[in-house]
């Protein structure tokens, strides 16, 4: 039988107090009943995770990365270390600890591509860590000079993509090298290296399957550029999943881009295809449990917001697929739009949505937001201290969008 118990393993990358029982409970609807919480209640789904992961490893014809930041907590990654995940997109000392204690067999990669000289060092001397991406001649040195010039790097060279991307969220600004540098880095990089790779990022929620082939055309003339051969090449992440207003393509649609922009680079035989999925893995598999504090009008005060799990909802717009959950059964209102303020003092804390909810929701109510499994957690402060939070494990299917 299910129950809610503290953890004893939290993980180093938040600042949160956690419960969880060692099995999952029924339904949402019985943390609610048991807890009647005043505070937000993440909802992770393991089984929901492990079948994510298994259709994914299986789909994908490479190696599947985990991007570590999307959910690093340990109950996750052990559930998709169960579906078939055995390779980890980590960006920091502190993802790299966690997964050398929860998972010692996993393979790690270093796929920040601006390091401190410290954090080089103990990926490199402390934890086996061999791949490291990188996007400049800076980095480079680093690499060199906090490694010992070792033999037994793996190197990928990060390509800059051009602004404008097809994603809701555009990485272009931040990291990679021009096409013009990167022929360069692959030239100098090449003797150095024991493996080899170029590695790109259409953007976060990528919602155009031909975004990766063009970014894969653009890979084509660099290393025609710089005449060498690689052994990897990682295709990134940006796999989107679907929110309320926001169609997303199927997956495969976006596997058949892959493939169709790989065939074109005549690649060896032997070099390995990577990805760096976050969001496509774990966002279904997670929830969060508000309460209403204050009903005014089409708005509703609830228990957390932008400086907890729902800051893409306040910084981006997105809309989470909601549910009412009351002890005394299902709402037969009709659904009205509401907008959602979070508990802080900030009046930007505001998810403009709209949340579809059912029409008599009201105070003390509880609200199911559902697609949080992916940044819901791990982004939260103790801004105005309300960065408390419970996580119980839950059986039942994702709230439906």
């Amino acid at each position: 039988m299910g129950h809610i118990s503290v953890c004893s393993e939290l993980p180093p990358l938040r600042r949160v107090r956690i419960t969880a029982g060692p099995e999952p409970l029924p339904s949402v609807a019985e943390v609610v009943a048991r807890l009647r919480p005043d505070g937000p209640v993440h909802c992770l789904r393991p089984a929901v995770l492990e079948a994510t992961a298994r259709g994914f490893v299986a789909a994908f014809p490479g190696d599947v990365l985990y991007a570590v930041k999307c959910n690093p907590e340990p109950l996750a990654l052990r559930a998709l270390w169960r579906g078939g995940v055995r390779h980890f997109d980590v960006a920091s000392p502190v993802e790299i600890r966690l997964l050398r204690r929860l998972l010692p067999e996993a393979a790690l990669h270093y796929m920040h591509p601006v390091k401190a000289r410290s954090a080089i060092a103990e990926a490199y001397r402390r934890h086996g860590v061999r791949d490291f991406a990188l996007d400049g001649f800076d980095e480079l040195a680093k690499l060199r000079a906090e490694t010992g010039d070792a033999r037994d790097l793996g190197l990928m060279v990060r390509l800059a993509l051009p602004r404008g991307s097809a994603a809701v969220c555009d990485m272009s600004g931040k990291f990679g090298a021009p096409a013009v540098e990167a022929t360069a880095l692959l030239r100098a990089a090449r003797p150095l290296a024991r493996r080899l790779g170029v590695t790109f990022h259409v953007g976060s929620q990528c919602l155009e399957p031909a975004a990766f082939e063009r970014a894969l055309d653009l890979t084509g003339a660099v290393l025609a550029g710089a005449g060498v051969e690689i052994d990897m090449l990682d295709v990134g992440g940006g796999f989107p999943v679907p929110y309320p207003g926001m169609a997303a393509p199927p997956v495969g649609d976006f596997l058949a881009a892959i493939g169709r922009g790989v065939a074109r680079l005549g690649l060896p035989d032997a070099c390995r295809l990577w990805c760096e999925p976050g969001r496509l893995l774990v966002a279904a598999a997670g929830s969060v449990v508000v309460r209403v504090l204050r009903r005014r009008g089409p708005e509703l005060f609830v228990t957390d917001g932008m400086y907890g799990s729902l800051i893409d909802a306040a910084r981006l717009g997105f809309r989470f697929p909601a549910r009412l959950v009351r002890l005394d059964g299902d709402s037969r209102a009709p659904e009205a739009d509401f907008v959602l303020f979070g508990p802080s003092c900030d009046s930007g804390d505001r998810m403009p949505g709209p949340f579809a909810l059912p029409d008599d929701v009201a105070e003390g109510d509880w609200i199911e937001l559902g697609q949080l499994g992916s940044y819901g957690s791990c982004q939260r402060t103790d801004f105005n201290g309300f960065g408390a939070a419970r996580l119980a494990l839950v059986r039942d299917g994702p709230v439906d969008g």
